[in-house]
């Protein structure tokens, strides 16, 4: 069922589109890459928040309601332009283990993000005035670093073990 559905993807006239335009993938390529950079630059800057290695005189909660608009426009491109990349050659990137390690860490991400909203993060005001973030924050940054550099990384290996167009 699943490779029925990738090639379905890779025939359709959106991912034909993608695989035959010249401009195309490295368009889209460059804003995937562009809209990375800006996401995770905040989201370091969060974790590092987080682990109180920087921003330590802004409040914890300022520090949130300042960066999420700019990180959940940041993941909505990337994740609009990582599926628009997919779709031009679904049936190859997914034959990848890059494909796969990146998607069992990009799950995991979001996993960390959803079981810190629904735990610590509901308690965010009350940490402002304390001297230091709690434990369980300082391992929810240090799991969001860990595996945001693991999809890149595995983003990265996606390229290398693709052939060329």
């Amino acid at each position: 069922m699943l490779d029925a559905a990738l090639v379905w993807l890779h025939d359709s006239s959106f991912g034909t589109l993608i695989r035959e335009s010249t401009w195309g993938e490295p368009v889209i390529e460059t804003i995937h890459v562009l809209t990375l950079t800006v996401f995770l630059g905040f989201v370091i800057l969060l974790d590092l928040r987080l682990l109180d290695l920087a921003l330590r005189r802004t409040p914890v909660s300022t520090v949130f309601r300042q960066l999420n608009p700019w990180l959940f426009g940041a993941f909505a491109i990337m994740l609009a332009t990582g599926i628009s990349l997919f779709a031009g050659d679904p049936v190859l990137f997914y034959g990848t283990i890059f494909f796969k390690l990146k998607m069992v860490m990009l799950l995991a991400a979001a996993l960390n993000v959803v079981v810190y909203n629904l735990t610590l993060g509901r308690r965010l005001m009350q940490w402002d005035s304390l001297a230091v973030t709690p434990p369980g924050a300082k391992v929810t940054g240090v799991l969001s670093l860990v595996l945001w550099i693991c999809v890149v990384a595995c983003g990265r290996g996606i390229a290398y073990v693709l052939p060329p167009p």
